[in-house]
């Protein structure tokens, strides 16, 4: 018997009478509060990358670190760590204390909120699972999600350990993981979030509009993961111009690294310019999805959700051009990786939307 019939017989079952109506609603609403605190977790790690404070904890305490220095001595010792690493030695030499302070308290405060979303996960989680409002299905979901933060956590102290030893900064290949992962949690919190309770049948749509808009998702996540490249070698700050670089569409030095293929993830000429390109074409893809859809799609929600996407697409795009020519200023960068990730939320969820078993038109006329 598979999860879902397991679940429907449960629900079926002596013990459904017991269940609060207000159950689902409940489990849905806390897990979209996970969903909005990785989102919080995205931008305190990107406020941390953008400040250089990232490499300010040279060590990784998931327990006792919980806990900032408490004294003068406390504070000593952790700057004398931090005083051992390249980035110091060879960009941070004579730091005062007050200003490894200032970079510190990012990094503290990554740390801190990573914990809090483990707390926000656990105990909601017994709670609910305590009183029987979790279905064997949704049980092993959101534990799914649990193992998840566990990996992200370890992916994190794998990326900043990459600046440790000889590099002044962290990997942008580890970097693009880290991002990478917290994006893929906040979808899977959204998705889970659509899978509680009853769920409305889906209405046919043509190939074409089904296709596509399933396509977006799979596509902002993309570019997502390129403008991690981009953030990882601050490829942003190289060429502040639009839309030329360096006075061209096409600029040179593309294929300047051998072999060929090192330079789509380190020159930062190149990675600059598919973050670009890349952009272009997913902007194209859902412009072209929003207007046939708002033309031919048969759900007015259909229609809603391709028009929504578009409408954070134009600002998203605003927001890049406007990172690219002020010099990637820190609220306009954390806005623009905030916006991303809202994008891919709804392409998420209209992802799902157009997947869903649709109901014959027959029978939604009937």
């Amino acid at each position: 018997m598979s999860l879902r019939a397991q679940d429907i017989r449960a629900a079926s079952g002596p013990g459904a009478a017991t269940r609060p109506a207000y159950a689902d609603r409940a489990v849905r609403i806390w897990l979209l509060a996970l969903a909005i605190a990785v989102v919080a977790m995205v931008m305190v790690g990107g406020a941390t990358r953008l400040t250089d404070s990232g490499l300010s904890i040279t060590e990784w305490k998931p327990v006792t670190g919980a806990l900032p220095p408490l004294s003068e001595a406390d504070w000593l010792a952790e700057f004398e760590k931090y005083q051992q690493i390249p980035e110091y030695r060879q960009i941070n030499k004579g730091m005062t204390l007050d200003a490894f302070k200032s970079i510190y308290w990012w990094e503290w405060g990554h740390r801190l909120l990573g914990r809090f979303v483990g707390v926000l996960f656990i105990v909601p989680f017994v709670f609910f699972l305590a009183r029987g409002w979790l279905t064997r299905r949704m049980m092993w979901l959101t534990f799914g999600a649990f193992l998840l933060g566990g990996m992200q956590g370890a992916v994190g102290w794998w990326m900043v350990a990459s600046g440790l030893v000889e590099r002044t900064d962290v990997s942008q290949y580890r970097l693009a993981a880290h991002l990478g992962m917290a994006v893929l949690i906040f979808a899977y919190l959204v998705w889970l979030s659509l899978q509680v309770g009853e769920r409305p049948a889906g209405q046919a749509e043509t190939w074409r509009i089904s296709f596509v808009g399933r396509l977006v998702a799979p596509s902002v996540f993309l570019q997502i993961l390129l403008g991690a490249l981009v953030a990882g070698l601050d490829a942003g700050l190289a060429y502040p111009t639009w839309p030329l670089m360096d006075g061209k569409l096409v600029p040179d030095g593309l294929g300047k690294l051998s072999p060929w293929w090192l330079n789509a993830f380190e020159n930062i000429t190149t990675v600059q310019f598919d973050h670009r390109m890349f952009a272009y074409c997913v902007t194209a893809l859902i412009a072209f999805h929003a207007f046939d859809a708002m033309r031919n799609a048969v759900n007015g929600r259909t229609k809603r959700r391709a028009g929504l996407m578009l409408a954070v697409t134009l600002v998203q795009v605003i927001l890049g051009i406007s990172a690219l020519l002020f010099g990637v200023p820190i609220h306009v960068a954390l806005a623009h990786q905030v916006v991303a990730i809202i994008l891919f939320g709804i392409a998420v969820v209209h992802a799902d939307a157009l997947g869903r078993k649709s109901v014959p038109l027959m029978a939604q006329s009937a």
